[in-house]
């Protein structure tokens, strides 16, 4: 029993640890600050069910990104029939608004729901839940140059979304800034 109430403790702490930054994460991931917190909320659950095996795990910030990362690909391919629904006008896609958020981080969300899923979880994994290129390439499998690759088109296609909306694409204000995104994604790791 012992064990048993260690294991509970273990993933109590990493609850306390990793929660906001799981949140945040699967905020910018999905869109949803709601759906957000269900999926951790779920991901934290599943290792309350099983917690001695939770204490065997190496990384349990990682292992609970992974499986809140793997419940949104679930209710993402769950969700198809809505969508062909709402794109096809047959059924109205409810606003949603989360009070409380600053703007930037609302727009920076509605432009990251934008891109692919792959890229969009390369940039979340690598800008916001700071995990390293290796790190991103091991946790969605895919080859470090796939993830260099998917973070430059990424930033480049947020840099186009989450430019001043006032001006024309063609100014010449835009095409300073395309130089500098250029710049940004040749530095990055």
């Amino acid at each position: 029993m012992g064990e048993e109430l260690e294991a509970r403790e273990a993933v109590r702490d990493a609850y306390q640890a990793h929660y906001r930054r799981l949140v945040a994460a699967l905020y910018a991931l999905t869109g949803d600050h709601a759906e957000a917190q269900d999926l951790v909320q779920e991901a934290y659950a599943r290792a309350l069910a099983r917690p001695r095996q939770f204490l065997d795990v190496a990384d349990p910030e990682a292992w609970l990104r992974t499986v809140a990362m793997n419940l949104a690909r679930t209710r993402w391919r769950r969700r198809r029939l809505f969508d062909t629904l709402v794109r096809s006008g047959r059924v109205a896609r409810p606003v949603e608004s989360v009070p409380g958020v600053d703007p930037n981080r609302v727009a920076l969300v509605a432009a990251l729901q934008q891109l692919s899923q792959a890229t969009r979880e390369t940039i979340v994994l690598h800008h916001l839940a700071d995990m390293s290129v290796h790190e991103v390439a091991d946790a969605l499998g895919v080859p470090v140059g796939t993830v260099k690759a998917r973070l430059s088109r990424g930033r480049a296609m947020l840099a186009t979304l989450l430019s001043d909306g006032e001006s024309e694409p063609e100014t010449p204000r835009r095409r300073v800034e395309a130089p500098e995104v250029q710049q940004e994604v040749r530095d990055a790791p």
